[in-house]
């Protein structure tokens, strides 16, 4: 069964954990979605035994440092890997038709041409469109324009072996538009980007983000059965999955995951 590999839990400006990224987990392989802002993302997969040989899939959401700057660390490091023979296959790396030309852009520009030169040879950049559906890992991946207000996002879901579906929002408040891809999901991974009831200190509406009480409206609108919050503040991680998690159980009365970086949630 599959598992979902978190890999950082905080937003854009966070420096006690690393920016939101995650990969589901299914007999060994990755699914990796974004990478963070950084070089940040190898000492997370350093820690959770996770082997860049296995991950021939990421899906890169939006244009946002926090989300896409890792993703020159990844083809770095796997080019490095297919240049020395230790990496088996292509790498495919998935976006929005926009947002593929940015990626290549930073990468021929950051990186040595020996790797540049296996941008559409071993790493496929593959764009995606609103309501496309791709075969992943053996899951059926249906990719979809969350109708972002800031910059141009694409979320996804996924049906798992157990044919329940996970729904990965994006980073911001659920548009309406997509609730026929959000309702019903076994799994909604869903922004939060403060408590509702620091709104005022941290200003989430400014940026157009939710709080845990808004994500946890949402799951019980959506007729969830799990929600994790994530994308949050890193003022008090010590007590952030207790007060979180306290916050969103006044609406939301399925399961709700507040994870830590380096966290391993079983999706059975």
């Amino acid at each position: 069964m599959e598992q979902l590999y978190v890999f950082g839990t905080g937003h854009a400006a966070v420096t006690r954990c690393y920016n939101t990224c995650f990969a589901i987990e299914k007999d060994g392989e990755f699914f990796m979605t974004d990478a963070g802002g950084g070089n940040g993302i190898l000492k997370v997969l350093q820690y959770m035994n996770v082997d860049m040989s296995h991950i021939h899939h990421i899906f890169v959401t939006h244009s946002h440092t926090d989300h896409i700057l890792g993703i020159v660390w990844m083809v770095r490091f796997i080019g490095t890997k297919i240049l020395n023979g230790s990496y088996e296959g292509q790498l495919h790396l998935y976006s929005h038709k926009d947002l593929l030309p940015a990626i290549e852009t930073l990468c021929r520009l950051t990186l040595q041409e020996k790797l540049c030169r296996l941008i559409g040879d071993r790493i496929v950049l593959i764009p995606v469109s609103d309501g496309e559906q791709r075969q992943i890992l053996g899951m059926d991946v249906t990719f979809f324009d969350i109708h972002s207000t800031k910059a141009k996002q694409f979320g996804f879901t996924a049906i798992l072996s157990d044919g329940r579906k996970l729904t990965c929002c994006g980073d911001e408040p659920l548009n309406p538009l997509c609730a026929p891809y959000v309702e019903n999901s076994a799994w909604l991974l869903h922004e939060a980007f403060c408590l509702y009831e620091d709104r005022d200190r941290f200003k989430p509406y400014e940026k157009h983000h939710s709080t845990a009480r808004d994500a946890a409206e949402t799951a019980r609108d959506m007729n969830a059965e799990n929600i994790v919050l994530w994308h949050t503040e890193d003022t008090d991680l010590e007590h952030r999955r207790e007060r979180y998690t306290a916050e969103a159980e006044a609406l939301f009365h399925g399961g709700i995951f507040v994870p830590r970086d380096g966290d391993i949630i079983p999706l059975s």
